[in-house]
Formats: C-alpha cells, sequence, structure tokens
C-alpha cells in the first residue's frame, strides 16, 4: 500500500496522473418543433442527433432541449429566461419557422429575435443563429423581407455565428421529411445536424475554458 501511494504521488509530480474530467459544456438549442423533434421517436430528433455528433467529434457537450412545437420568436422571447435557468455557456437560436407559417410582419419577428439575442449577449453567451426561409406562397417580396430579417441581425452582430437556413439540404425533398412535408424525418435531422455541426464547433470554440 505504501509503494502505491509513493508511486502515485512520484506520477502526479510529473503530470502522469489524468486529470479530473471537465463537465460537459451545456449548449442551449432554444427552438420550435423542429429543435423539440416533432413526430420522431426518442433519440431521433435535432438535440439527441446534434449531441452525438458532437462527441463522435470529441467534444463534451450536453445540448439542452429547449424546442416547443408551435412557438414563434416572441414564444422563444417570453419563455428565455426559464431556458437560461439551466445556466447554459453557449446557445442555438432556431426560431422564425412558425413566424413564417403564420405569415407575421417580419419586423415583429426581428424585434423578438434582437431581444433574444441581445439578452444572450448581455450574459455573455455566445450564439449561433440558424435562419429560416418564408414558404414559397406568402410571395417574393415577404420572403425577402422575411429572410432579410435573419442576415441583417447577424451582420449587425460579429459576434453571432450565423447560419443562413436552419432546413438547408432537406426542405423539400419528400425522402428526408415526415409526410407533412416540413417535419423532418430521421434522416433528414441527420442532414441537417451533418450540415450545421462546423458552425456548432465554431460555436464550442467561443465559449471560455473553465476557472
Amino acid at each position: 500500500m505504501g509503494r502505491r501511494v509513493a508511486l502515485g504521488t512520484a506520477l502526479a509530480g510529473i503530470g502522469v496522473l489524468p486529470s479530473v474530467a471537465q463537465a460537459p459544456v451545456r449548449l442551449l438549442a432554444l427552438g420550435d418543433s423542429l429543435t423539440a423533434g416533432f413526430g420522431l421517436p426518442p433519440g431521433e430528433g435535432f438535440v439527441p442527433q446534434l449531441e452525438a455528433a458532437l462527441r463522435a467529434a470529441g467534444r463534451q457537450v450536453q445540448v439542452l432541449n429547449a424546442g416547443v412545437s408551435g412557438d414563434t420568436t416572441a414564444g422563444g422571447l417570453a419563455r428565455l429566461d426559464w431556458a437560461l435557468a439551466d445556466r447554459p455557456q453557449a446557445a442555438i437560436v432556431a426560431l422564425g419557422g412558425n413566424d413564417g407559417l403564420r405569415a407575421l410582419p417580419p419586423a415583429q419577428s426581428r424585434a423578438s429575435l434582437a431581444a433574444i439575442l441581445d439578452r444572450l449577449a448581455a450574459r455573455d453567451i455566445p450564439v449561433l443563429l440558424a435562419g429560416m426561409l418564408a414558404p414559397p406562397n406568402l410571395g417574393a417580396e415577404y420572403g425577402r423581407e422575411f429572410a432579410a430579417v435573419f442576415a441583417e441581425l447577424a451582420a449587425s452582430r460579429p459576434q453571432v455565428v450565423f447560419y443562413p437556413f436552419f432546413l438547408e439540404g432537406v426542405a423539400g425533398d419528400p425522402a428526408l421529411n415526415q409526410p407533412d412535408g416540413i417535419h423532418p424525418n430521421r434522416r433528414g435531422v441527420a442532414e441537417m445536424v451533418r450540415r450545421i455541426l462546423p458552425a456548432v464547433e465554431r460555436l464550442l470554440d467561443r465559449v471560455p475554458p473553465p476557472g
């Protein structure tokens, strides 16, 4: 026993013993049904698939599911303080799809998103803003104004990591969506995660080290 203690002390002195494992980074995913995993079995939604991909990439991350089906940007703002109770160290903001489906005024969506981003910035929480596109049946002018909300908010906040379209490579592809044509299936979510992963890793690189 004495020899083991002596050996352990010697190894610790030269830095051979492993350090205590660090707690995983808490990453908040604030969104709607696309984040919540609507229509999918447990383990197949965006949050669990993203967490698995990050861990496979060597990132110790816990992704916190703050997705609420049907939520708008205003709804996300209203429950932001509740979501922040989990003390996230970084955040993905993926709201706006329901604003577009309801043809809400883009200025209203902009105000809600700006307030969310400002509140997160005030807490020094790095943010990834995921953009969204409006349904084409609402017309080209509305579509341009709606898409501009996300691009202009990101441009005015250089500290924000911007991912222009949350459903990039998935929207409109029947093979990657559930029968409703709106919500991704398991394969669609996997494609979303594959595409957004580099941006999420850039976000995580902005999280200050512990201590």
